[in-house]
């Protein structure tokens, strides 16, 4: 009996085992893992290649920021912390390599498991990897972290929570997340998330948490001092369990890391001058060879660098809030971009050296390319086809002035977009049917650019608008109140920026998706609720090849673009940094160039 029922099922047997051998072929233990192909360093790579592995520890800087802060907590959604207190203190399962488009390298994990279609993650922890405090990082705290951010935490983390199917232990310090649906940069966003210490939050409340405690991460920078709203302080942990990992060879440098708060950019750049900062970031060319001339820079003492690099764009403007009128009409929104005038804003505030944004994703392959859409761009867009604005698939491009102030050309065709909306002038006054005027404000805050270039955008703009009868204001407040309108959506149009990356992912719902668009404190600023941007969305993460996934992002492109959601201003190509000459970076540069966490991440401090 046993033997006939060993023989009859030992096909189903064979079978069964067959395909577990091959899954776990395709699901080999890694060191790192990539969005396409494979990682560029190998598994025995000593530091990463924009790194100086041999850089100097010791020294001390300070950064300026603009504002102020009311919370040490940056994962909850209460509050305003200090945009660097998530990078500095805080490490995730594995760490991005800024010299690839997307790919990442073990941290607190010591190796990556995925299958061919990744529809899971396995991840296993190092024995070593610790928290500030000393304790070990345990697959429980991973548990607990995955689910705490994406049910109490900042909204940035929730959409991943819900996209888990089963997360659970699997070994001593092994854990697998399963996915429910077929997405697969899934793998990747769940090395990125930040562990934080769950005993630590044992009967608290963690979304209510503010200044009274930061979360204990494992990172090299923990928070020793701090004022509300003028300084905080970072001190490097000399017993850092990870400052000799291949990740880590050449990172985090200072000592000691403060950053000092100022009401405005100005008064940060007299900081600066004054020799109470260490380096600070110029945005505006024209400033950057005009206002950098003092003692500091003329003797050597202040060294003056431009970081290139080779990301998109993104996109930088005024946004328009499509939730409410009369931004819903896009024949409004195409008048009021075609009454900006790019060329004449440009060479009076930056000297026409900067280039303006053609698109979201320009300056990269990503972008849309010029005329009708083709082959699988267009293929994608098709189905859509009947609810398309125009430009979509026939093309378009932002328009061009003649470089005057009166732009006559555009405010013409901006006069007809209008009336074609409803709008027409009366006495002087552009009015809908009802006699409304048409009155519109930008929500700015000191701290957006530079002092007083945002400002002096609106002041032009508002100019050539008034030629068209449409009174235009800047609404200037403070940044904590900045911040807490654009959660609440309430501005009619507000300044935004949005960087891109050569993977663009995930993000990129919470960005346009429809999901976020009346989701208060999302990113989608814009109110963008398209079936045809999230379908591309989700076709950008579903591409097995990068031929798709370049077609999904151009796609992506030509939608944002024609859609006619921000008013574009310039790019910015190279990051210029301005610093006291004790600060040292590597010769070799990332292709990412000077990122959020460039400076001070792989830079050092060498007295001469």
């Amino acid at each position: 009996m046993c033997t006939d029922f060993f023989f009859r099922v030992r096909p189903v047997l064979a079978g069964i085992i067959l395909g577990a051998s091959a899954n776990f072929a395709a699901a080999e233990s890694a060191h790192g893992i990539a969005m396409y192909g494979d990682p560029a360093l190998p598994p025995d790579f000593v530091s990463l290649p924009y790194a100086n592995a041999n850089a100097p520890k010791g020294g001390k800087v300070v950064f300026g920021n603009t504002g102020g802060f009311d919370t040490l907590n940056p994962f909850a959604q209460k509050g305003t912390p200090p945009w660097q207190l998530r990078f500095w203190g805080y490490e995730s399962l594995m760490g991005r390599s800024a010299d690839e488009p997307f790919t990442l390298y073990g941290l607190l994990a010591e190796s990556i498991e995925v299958p061919e279609d990744r529809s899971w993650v396995e991840f296993t922890l190092r024995p070593e990897a610790r928290f500030s405090d000393g304790s070990p990082v345990t697959v429980e705290d991973v548990l607990w972290s995955y689910e705490t951010l994406g049910t109490e935490g900042h909204i940035r983390y929730r959409r991943f929570w819900n996209q888990i199917d089963t997360i659970k232990q699997t070994g001593p310090r092994s854990l697998r997340i399963s996915f429910n649906e077929d997405n697969r940069e899934l793998a990747l966003i769940a090395g990125m998330r930040p562990i934080l210490k769950k005993g630590q939050w044992q009967g608290k409340d963690f979304a209510a948490s503010g200044l009274d405690e930061a979360p204990i991460g494992s990172g090299p920078y923990t928070v020793s001092d701090f004022e509300a709203g003028r300084f905080i302080r970072f001190d490097r942990d000399d017993n850092y369990w990870g400052k000799d990992l291949p990740l880590r060879r050449g990172i985090s440098n200072f000592d000691e890391i403060r950053l000092d708060f100022y009401g405005d950019q100005t008064v940060l750049l007299e900081a600066f001058k004054a020799g109470e900062i260490s380096a600070i970031r110029e945005f505006n060319a024209a400033k950057w060879d005009k206002a950098y001339d003092f003692p500091a820079v003329t003797s050597g003492d202040v060294i003056k660098t431009v970081i290139p690099n080779g990301k998109p764009s993104g996109m930088t403007g005024i946004a328009m809030n499509t939730r409410r009128a009369p931004f819903d009409n896009w024949q409004v929104r195409e008048a009021l971009i075609r009454a900006f005038n790019f060329e004449y804003l440009n060479e009076t505030l930056t000297g026409g050296t900067q280039p303006r944004i053609s698109s979201y994703f320009s300056n990269s392959y990503l972008a849309m390319q010029p005329g009708p859409a083709e082959g699988k761009v267009r293929n994608l867009l098709t189905p859509f086809e009947g609810k398309l604005l125009p430009g979509v698939l026939d093309g378009y491009t932002l328009p061009v002035s003649d470089g005057s102030e009166r732009n006559r050309k555009n405010l013409r065709a901006a006069t007809k977009l209008l009336a074609d909306a409803g709008w027409t002038v009366q006495d002087g006054i552009m009015r809908n049917a009802a006699g409304e005027a048409l009155e519109l404000q930008v929500l700015l805050s000191p701290g957006n650019l530079g002092e007083g270039e945002m400002r002096s955008v609106v002041e032009i703009y508002a100019r050539a608008l008034e030629r068209l009868g449409i009174a235009l204001s800047a609404d200037m407040v403070d940044s904590a109140q900045f911040v807490q309108r654009q959660q609440a959506f309430d501005y009619d149009m507000t300044f935004f920026r949005r960087a891109m990356s050569l993977s663009p992912g995930n993000e990129q719902y919470l960005y346009w998706g429809s999901a976020a668009a009346e989701q208060e404190g999302s990113r989608n600023l814009i109110g963008i609720e398209e079936p045809a941007v999230d379908a591309m969305i989700d076709a950008m993460l579903a591409s097995s090849s990068k031929e798709d996934f370049t077609a999904a992002a151009r796609a992506l492109d030509r939608l944002l673009t024609a859609g006619r959601y921000v008013i574009p201003i310039w790019q910015y190509a190279e990051g210029r940094i301005a610093h006291v000459k004790e600060l040292q970076f590597p010769d070799r540069l990332p292709v990412s160039g000077d990122g959020i966490t460039y400076m001070p991440e792989v830079w050092w401090y060498q007295a001469n």
